[in-house]
């Protein structure tokens, strides 16, 4: 009898192991294509903004160094600057829904490479060889090390895949470690919100947490909503979950808080500062924040994970020695010249005029300066005459205006 039921036993038993076999996660080597999908997109949309930024600062620079009366927006090339911005924004907001978290984020430091190279394209100077590689030796070596981080990211970065389902999702929202980091985050922002508002802390390291808190949870919808979205064109759809909308109003206001952050540093602070910094914290952030959503590098070796970690610091060390080379740009603001005025205290201690220099660039696309933009907007000097009183009672005119002659 015994003998008789073993084979009945072992039919039964078969179905059970074929759909325990089914359930599986994708296999290696499609995991590691869809990395490279992703991180093919990501590194395409980063240096497709990069060269979108450069040609609207290009424009503008046109417009301010020409008599052209026409605004911006009316131009081609800021246009043309403004597609490509958002053709690079959808290939990184694509690249979220095949690869995780933790690998994308890095990658935002292929803009930072672009847009130093662009930068030094773009300054049409010339320049000795010794000039030239004490000013943009520190960019090449950023460069490279940054080349050499991304690398080691692409290579050990996370290898967890799942689909983006509205049950996953809403699964990795209830979940106690995700619960515990929303509180933590939660905390650390309202404090730090409370120094930048009530002490005055305008550090920019305070400033720069606070958009990398938000940032946190940007990238953290926007991978649920494009892998959403992704899933629903594949057939199964998941737009009429509650959680789509709950992510994406989520995505929506923090990345409106965020930029406003960031403009509150970037009229305290140089954009280079912003740029380095911003990218260390904001990087770091996020990369805790999906380990702990996503689950990013559960099931991943120390090596892998300890390599991971090293592509990130070598790309950290590139993007500061990127950012470090630049030149502080002084901002461009009219001024008045107070040194012919008789008895007024000048705000310089040897009577100089108030009169910044004209070495202001537009702060955003390209990481480097316009120095070499013809001085078209100095301003003439109005001296003031002192009110001479005649024996008749009339009265000198109050001021004279000088011809302003500019040596070329």
């Amino acid at each position: 009898m015994e003998g008789g039921n073993s084979p009945n036993l072992q039919l039964q038993q078969l179905p059970l192991a074929t759909a325990a076999v089914s359930v599986q996660p994708h296999t290696d080597s499609f995991s590691y294509k869809e990395n490279l999908i992703g991180a093919l997109l990501a590194i395409f949309g980063h240096l497709v903004i990069s060269i979108a930024l450069n040609l609207q600062k290009y424009s503008h620079i046109r417009l301010a160094g020409s008599k052209d009366p026409r605004a911006y927006f009316k131009t081609k090339t800021w246009w043309c600057g403004l597609f490509l911005l958002v053709l690079g924004e959808l290939g990184v907001f694509s690249s979220y829904a095949f690869a995780p978290l933790s690998l994308i984020v890095p990658l935002s430091a292929v803009s930072v490479i672009a847009s130093a190279i662009i930068g030094i394209i773009f300054i049409k100077e010339k320049w000795k060889p010794k000039d030239f590689l004490r000013r943009y030796v520190l960019s090449f070596v950023g460069c490279g090390l940054a080349i050499v981080g991304t690398y080691l990211l692409i290579t050990f970065g996370p290898n967890s895949h799942e689909k983006m389902t509205g049950e996953n999702i809403t699964r990795h929202l209830v979940s106690w470690p995700f619960l515990l980091y929303v509180l933590v985050e939660i905390v650390m922002f309202c404090l730090l919100l409370y120094f930048y508002k009530e002490k005055n802390a305008n550090y920019i390291v305070v400033i720069l947490l606070l958009v990398a808190l938000l940032g946190s949870m940007t990238v953290v919808t926007v991978k649920a909503v494009a892998g959403m979205i992704v899933v629903s064109i594949q057939g199964n759809l998941q737009l009429d979950y509650p959680i789509f909308y709950i992510m994406l109003v989520c995505m929506i206001a923090t990345a409106i808080f965020q930029a406003t952050f960031l403009a509150q540093a970037s009229q305290l602070y140089d954009s280079s500062q912003i740029a380095s910094i911003g990218y260390i914290l904001s990087t770091t952030v996020a990369i805790t924040a999906g380990a702990t959503f996503y689950l990013d590098f559960t099931g991943e070796d120390v090596l892998h994970i300890c390599m991971f970690a090293l592509g990130c610091l070598i790309a950290f060390l590139g993007v500061f020695l990127i950012t470090r080379n630049r030149k502080k740009s002084v901002p461009f603001e009219p001024y008045i010249s107070m040194d012919a005025m008789p008895g007024m205290q000048n705000m310089h201690d040897k009577g100089i005029a108030v009169q910044p220099d004209l070495k202001a660039s537009f702060s955003y696309g390209a990481l480097e300066n316009n120095d070499n933009m013809p001085e078209i907007y100095t301003p003439a000097t109005l001296p003031i005459v002192q009110e001479q009183h005649g024996s008749k009672g009339v009265s000198a005119p109050p001021y004279r205006v000088l011809e302003h002659s500019k040596k070329e």
